[in-house]
């Protein structure tokens, strides 16, 4: 095990004044051209940089702690990973060619790719130094379950992982992982940015200034980062994937990423031409940016396209199951009855533009391989259903049901007011209270709300991720339902050892048509990822993860 919080080096105090000097040239020259971006468009010296907004804070560059689209992003471009996934959801060779699967699936041997090189850096002083060697897989994933280090992706391995030497390296090119029982979707938890390898005499030669000055094997190398303000990457020029032509990836010279939080300001950016590109819709500006229908704005279909994909994020009201909360919400008829008793479809053409589609399966979102809404049918609109089942379960008029309390958040607040005018109609009484979302988190974590506005979004390409959430054994994260089925836990234990892939899937579905039926929530809408795109950029696409690959993205010459 490295213990990556007592590795450091002291930095050679005469390179660190070169470079700072270096960086600040390199920063008024890259900040000079950008500008000139939105002001001389035509000039024969635009620099071939791809641009785009964050709208939040960004901590750090250390792909151990990319938990958020921003981190996830960057990390994209900086490092690779042993595997990736393509835009179908699939499992693909990353930095390492191939792989084997012991016959007990508890080892995994994957075979590099053996002339990768990382970033080019004055911390290498050879060539050979730079090499990307399974050593460096071995440090990678030791250094992410290091204590000292805190990352919040240590859950990857944490239990999993063979409690001995579970990462093994012996030679250069290939690295064996240990499992301590058999885990299917581990390759798809291999593709997060969590694990992403870097260099470990990098690591150790930067100590705590890696979060500033990360080396990796991406297509695109650290430049500049002025906090909350910009941070610029340029072209590696040594970047090992190439199209099939034979041309080295990435086309782009470079990608500068700025930190403006008003994302209405960011979308005017937008449509000024300052940025190529933006992801998602924010209220501020949806009625700016889309027809009643979802489509582009006409006045927009000049410059811009609009890409949509399925997006794998479920929004879902929660119930919490436990003899604590009122009695009303612990009889399934009256969950099943709130099901029935919302058109989402109407919901959604009405309050989001038509973005998303109506949860008429299950939790497990469209967009996944193993989605099937032929086999798991979920709740249509059906406000008769849903008064029988009112009364079955013992309500009426003279024993009416005790008003339930929805927490939600602000950005919400309008679907949940149409869903409470539904409920109301079917003799169901709704208050809505809003909370800030730290506390409602809060609140759904210690059990303290009994009906609750939730969303689940994939860490990884695989059912299981969204699964999760309902095993018993599993706390307040994932199951802040509190839900608990011996039926539903004995086919989550089959499925994670189920190594045949259509029989998983099929376990799967057996598993969301117990969540269908128990209804321990109400699955409101599978989202959609927008993307708003120039159309001076080509080759970007979109997937339902929402990864932004810039690889083969190009921008047309003027």
């Amino acid at each position: 095990m490295y213990f990556y919080g007592l590795k450091k080096r002291i930095l050679n105090k005469n390179y660190s004044m070169i470079r700072a000097a270096a960086l600040g040239i390199a920063l008024v020259l890259w900040l000079w051209m950008s500008s000139c971006q939105g002001i001389h468009k035509n000039a024969t010296d635009r620099p071939n940089v791809f641009r785009y907004n964050i709208p939040s804070a960004l901590n750090s560059l250390d792909p151990a702690f990319a938990k958020d689209q921003a981190g996830t992003w960057i990390a994209g471009h900086l490092f690779n990973t042993l595997v990736s996934v393509d835009d179908n959801m699939t499992t693909i060779p990353s930095l390492a060619k191939y792989w084997d699967i012991s016959a007990d699936g508890l080892t995994y041997t994957f075979h590099l790719h053996t002339e990768i090189y990382f970033h080019e850096d004055l911390c290498f002083i050879s060539r050979q130094e730079a090499l990307v060697k399974a050593s460096d897989v071995v440090f990678s994933f030791s250094r992410l379950m290091d204590p000292a280090l805190a990352s919040p992706g240590a859950w990857i391995f944490k239990d999993r992982t063979e409690r001995i030497d579970p990462f093994n390296a012996p030679d250069d090119s290939t690295f064996i992982l240990k499992l301590h029982n058999p885990f299917v979707p581990i390759l798809g938890l291999l593709s997060m940015p969590y694990c992403s390898i870097i260099s470990e005499k990098a690591a150790l030669h930067y100590g705590e200034n890696w979060r500033t000055h990360p080396i990796g094997s991406g297509p695109f190398s650290y430049k500049i980062w002025r906090e909350n303000d910009v941070l610029i990457l340029t072209k590696n020029k040594n970047y090992w994937e190439k199209d099939e032509k034979g041309l080295a990836y990435p086309y782009l010279d470079g990608v500068r990423i700025s930190f403006n939080e008003n994302k209405k300001n960011a979308f005017i950016d937008f449509t000024q031409g300052k940025l190529d590109f933006i992801s998602g819709i924010d209220g501020s500006y949806k009625d700016e940016a889309l027809e009643a229908d979802g489509q582009l704005k006409i006045q927009l279909q000049d410059r811009a396209i609009l890409l949509k994909s399925p997006y794998l994020n479920t929004e879902y009201l929660g119930f919490t199951l436990s003899s604590s909360q009122i009695p009303a919400v612990q009889k399934k008829e009256i969950r099943q009855a709130m099901n029935y008793a919302i058109d989402r479809s109407k919901m959604i053409r009405f309050l989001r533009n038509n973005r998303g589609l109506a949860a008429s399966a299950g939790f497990v979102p469209c967009g996944l391989p193993s989605f099937d809404s032929t086999e798991v049918k979920g709740y249509h609109y059906n406000p008769e259903m849903a008064r029988m089942l009112v009364s079955r379960a013992g309500y009426d008029i003279h024993n009416p049901i005790p008003e339930i309390t929805l927490e939600t958040t602000a950005p919400y607040q309008d679907l949940c007011v149409f869903m409470q005018n539904q409920w109301k109609a079917v003799g169901i009484p709704v208050k809505i209270a809003l909370n800030p979302s730290s506390h409602l988190r809060e609140k759904m974590l210690k059990g303290d709300c009994h009906f609750f506005r939730g969303s689940w979004i994939a860490d990884y390409p695989d059912a299981q991720s969204y699964l999760d959430v309902f095993y018993s054994k599993n706390p307040a994260p994932p199951n802040y339902t509190r839900f608990s089925s011996a039926r539903y836990d004995a086919l989550y234990g089959r499925a994670i050892l189920e190594i045949d892939e259509q029989k998983r899937y099929k376990l799967y579905r057996e598993m969301d048509k117990i969540i269908v039926e128990e209804a321990p929530i109400i699955p409101l809408y599978y989202d959609e990822a927008l993307r708003f795109i120039s159309k001076e950029v080509s080759g970007l696409g979109v997937n339902p993860m929402n990864l932004l690959d810039l690889r083969k993205v190009r921008k047309r010459e003027e």
